[in-house]
């Protein structure tokens, strides 16, 4: 685990960065930094989490834009509204989700992240979360379940 203060400055810059990418090559959406390392005072893996919001009506045509830029990963986990990559040769290791505008996982990701950094207290159990092991069995759970309650308000 590293503090993030380490590493916000970074990951702007890869947001930065992969903002143009996308941009250059037309891919539609709105692309924003969350997890750990978008937030000042937490905890995180070193990473840099990237959320890709898309009008609904342009989901499929963003994804498949996306696998020409970038690696697909997690294909077990995608659904009709997500789907996630890695950016390759990233200054730290990067992920992209890219969801729908509105649909469950858009509003599960900003929601959260939303609330956790503008509450004090949230921020404070969500480091706790990552301090406790997020190698530790039973870590992907616990933050499911942190995220549900935050999303639930």
């Amino acid at each position: 685990m590293r503090r993030s203060d380490e590493l916000v400055a970074q990951a702007r810059a890869v947001l930065a960065a992969e903002r143009g990418r996308l941009r250059a090559l037309d891919v539609p959406g709105e692309l924003v930094l969350l997890g750990g390392a978008s937030l000042p005072g937490t905890l995180t893996k070193g990473d840099v989490d990237l959320h890709l919001r898309v009008d609904p009506a342009r989901f499929d045509a963003a994804v498949d834009a996306l696998r020409g830029v970038y690696a697909v990963v997690h294909p077990d986990i995608w659904q009709p509204t997500l789907a996630t990559f890695e950016v390759p040769g990233a200054p730290l290791p990067t992920g992209v989700a890219v969801t729908p505008v509105g649909g469950e996982h858009d509003v599960r990701f900003t929601l959260t992240w939303r609330r956790i950094a503008e509450d004090a207290t949230l921020l404070a159990e969500y480091t706790a979360l990552k301090a406790d092991g997020a190698e530790a069995p039973g870590y992907e759970e616990r933050k499911s379940a942190f995220f549900d309650r935050v999303v639930a308000g």
